[in-house]
């Protein structure tokens, strides 16, 4: 850019040191294409000097979406691996055995699928019942509901028996 000003400049020194006629069409047709390549060099200064700004803010932008970026996708790595590990961890309360019994295994009386749910329903005061997700069915209620509802209501709840996970359940 410094080079193309210079140029110009250079040009006007000629123009000014030639010994020209001020009022003939050459000398005011030179002197206009002087002035119209000086505006010219000095606008592509400035666009020059814009685009260095603008260059200098998108590399702030970049670098300041690089940290967020950095810093979100961590946190989502991170937390992705703590809900796998989660899920690992439910998936082997489900196919061990062995484990502390956290979750009750019951048949639905309708379409025979085992429905898994947390033991604390137990002991539960509210009347909580358990449905079977693939077809709605009833498939168990609290102790505290069956103590609760009255008999003659004419809605009597056949409750399959509860087996515990921690015993063996090959035979269901």
């Amino acid at each position: 850019m410094k080079d193309l000003r210079k140029q110009v400049a250079y040009l006007q020194g000629l123009m000014a040191g030639m010994d020209l006629d001020p009022q003939s069409k050459e000398t005011r047709l030179l002197r206009e294409v002087v002035e119209i390549l000086e505006k010219m060099a000095e606008a592509i200064h400035d666009l020059h000097e814009d685009y260095e700004e603008l260059e200098e803010y998108l590399e702030s932008i970049d670098e300041d979406l690089y940290d967020l970026e950095d810093e979100i996708y961590d946190k989502d790595e991170d937390e992705d691996e703590d809900e796998d590990e989660d899920e690992e961890d439910d998936d082997d309360d489900f196919d061990d055995d062995d484990d502390e019994g956290d979750y009750i295994e019951v048949e639905c009386p309708k379409c025979h699928e085992i429905v898994c749910f947390d033991a604390d329903i137990l002991d539960d005061e509210d009347v909580v019942e358990v449905t079977c997700p693939n077809c709605e069915t009833v498939v168990f209620v609290n102790e505290a509901g069956e103590e609760d509802s009255p008999a003659g209501d004419g809605k009597e709840k056949k409750v399959p028996a509860v087996e515990d996970s921690s015993k063996d359940t090959d035979d269901i």
